[in-house]
């Protein structure tokens, strides 16, 4: 029963920083052309580098210690990488012109669901894994907002309701994690790469793209950042 309380809060705490970058995105008021511009951009940029930094400090090497270090470490973490772009394919999420969320849903899920697991097996990178999440979702809760405003042209509050409901994505990800692969540490390390794969081949086909802005250098110092916030966040956890 606290394994469970323990995964619906960190969950919870996590998958609330959707809508909470969301409503903040919501204040049109504070230089909206500035907003819109140069700090979503920065904002994008940084929920990428936290993305690489939780896929470098905690996903890869967890999923290969899980995985006791075997060479099929590889062909998942490619896997991940060639699935979610047949998936982004299937889905045609370029012709829909909402990257940021269905990216946002696709690294989401099975970041809940490894991080169920990881409370499963009493990982000590598990409160890690949801910081990081946290801190991913809030940027990318914010851009979310922006863009479905821009291109779908919905009210505020019915944006910021369906952001609300997607906070649920993470416990019931979570629970599937802790039910399903407590017993099972290498399935746990290989839905890691798994993931770390998808999330690699999303940075580099949605986020970066977008996060760049002609002479302007707060994108990329932003993707500094956010890795930095991992590397940090993991040597106080290792600490």
């Amino acid at each position: 029963m606290t394994e469970i309380f323990t995964i619906l809060a960190l969950t919870i705490a996590s998958g609330g920083c959707i809508p909470l970058g969301g409503l903040i995105a919501s204040f049109e008021h504070i230089r909206p052309h500035w907003l819109q511009r140069e700090f979503r951009h920065f904002l994008i940029a940084l929920g990428g580098g936290i993305l690489l930094g939780a896929v470098a400090v905690v996903l890869i090497p967890e999923g290969i210690a899980r995985m006791e270090r075997s060479l099929f470490s590889i062909p998942l973490f490619l896997f991940g990488g060639c699935l979610f772009f047949l998936i982004e394919r299937a889905l045609g999420l370029r012709r829909r012109e909402s990257p940021q969320l269905m990216g946002m849903i696709l690294d989401y899920l099975p970041e809940a669901i490894a991080l169920g697991g990881m409370v499963a097996v009493s990982s000590p990178l598990a409160p890690l894994l949801a910081l990081l999440i946290g801190l991913q979702n809030l940027p990318e809760g914010f851009n979310t907002y922006r863009e479905l405003i821009a291109h779908n042209r919905s009210n505020r509050r019915t944006v910021l309701k369906v952001m609300g409901a997607m906070v649920l994505i993470g416990p019931l990800a979570g629970l599937v994690g802790y039910l399903f692969l407590s017993g099972y540490p290498a399935l746990l390390g290989g839905i890691m790469l798994f993931a770390s794969g998808g999330i690699v081949y999303l940075i580099f086909q949605d986020v970066a793209p977008q996060a760049r802005l002609k002479r302007h250098w707060g994108p990329p110092l932003g993707a500094v950042v956010g890795f930095s916030i991992a590397m940090f966040s993991e040597m106080l956890v290792v600490a």
